[in-house]
């Protein structure tokens, strides 16, 4: 199967990260086909920031469907579009913000969210009530830590990260740990092994949920609101994406892509 891991900034050493962890957590068998966003925010730290990003994402699911993905995974922990993607698609749509919380509900009866920035934990937060993961997340913790600064060097990111995890651990009351953005993907392993504790990237949660939806044979349900986008005329620099009839019965969201369109960074990105 293949699963197209989308990362919804524009930040392809990023892409290159995420990658690794989607390929690292794959069965044999399964083909990860990343995706960098080519226009959008180079990271994601607010909802503004979210929102414009969301396009990216619906454009690279929409190829998806087209090219044969069997699922997606939004590789940013807002989640950023997740629920307009799933009414453009058949296919699975997984975000690993909702991945990394239900697995780590199922290995603990408590987890913490290690973040970035103090705002992002706000918007986790509001993703913890959305997913109904409140009798679950003890606490969600910022580091501070900028999206970029995590590929730094000079930042100490591995070692904020892993002190901030001890932290929760100590005053919590959580015997699990979620990292709370998908630029941590691969420090999951070492601080497990570390804490020794599970600690959960949301990227590879994500891959296997897909892996086990596919394999279940369960697809995007598309009665009620996750129906395909009901037909109509869009304008502006957005009309490509106005779906069509022929969208509609197909149970797609479709859209008509712009020639100048490039919200997407090739499946060889990474």
């Amino acid at each position: 199967m293949q699963i197209r891991v989308i990362n919804p900034n524009t930040t392809e050493s990023m892409t290159g990260t995420i990658a690794a962890a989607a390929r690292m957590a794959a069965a044999p068998g399964t083909t990860i086909s990343p995706v960098t966003a080519a226009t959008g925010p180079v990271s994601i730290e607010g909802h503004y920031e979210e929102a414009v990003a969301a396009i990216a994402v619906l454009e690279a699911v929409r190829a998806g469907e087209g090219e044969g993905a069997a699922a997606h995974v939004i590789a940013c922990f807002g989640d950023p579009g997740l629920l307009a993607a799933r009414e453009i698609a058949r296919a699975p749509v997984i975000g690993i913000a909702e991945a990394a919380m239900h697995l780590a509900s199922l290995v603990a009866t408590g987890f913490s969210v290690v973040t970035t920035l103090a705002r992002t934990r706000i918007i986790t937060e509001h993703l913890v009530v959305a997913y109904g993961m409140e009798r679950h997340c003890r606490r969600v913790r910022a580091t501070d830590l900028p999206v970029l600064g995590l590929a730094d060097p000079g930042s100490d990111a591995a070692g904020v990260i892993a002190a901030e995890c001890r932290r929760a651990l100590a005053e919590d009351g959580t015997g699990a740990i979620v990292l709370g953005c998908a630029g941590m993907a691969d420090l999951a392993t070492d601080l497990s092994a570390k804490l020794g504790v599970p600690v959960i990237d949301g990227v590879g949660a994500a891959v296997k949920l897909a892996e086990a939806l596919v394999g279940l044979g369960l697809a995007t349900s598309k009665l009620g609101d996750l129906a395909p986008p009901n037909v109509k005329p869009y304008r502006g620099l957005l009309a490509h994406m106005a779906p069509d009839a022929e969208d509609a019965a197909a149970g797609r969201g479709g859209g008509k892509r712009a020639p100048q369109d490039r919200a997407l960074a090739g499946p060889d990105a990474a």
